[in-house]
């Protein structure tokens, strides 16, 4: 899997629903933290 196109994606989904990443975050019931690195691609799990 493309960590990077999987950010992007995340990234251009969540804009389009007009989300910051804590909203997103509170919606997946998870921290902020999780979203910015899922968005950056740095994260493997």
């Amino acid at each position: 899997m493309n960590m990077t196109k999987t950010g992007e994606l995340i990234t251009r989904l969540r804009l389009g629903l007009g989300l910051t990443q804590v909203q997103l975050a509170q919606r997946l019931d998870v921290t902020d933290k999780a979203v910015s690195k899922w968005e950056r691609g740095v994260s493997h799990s």
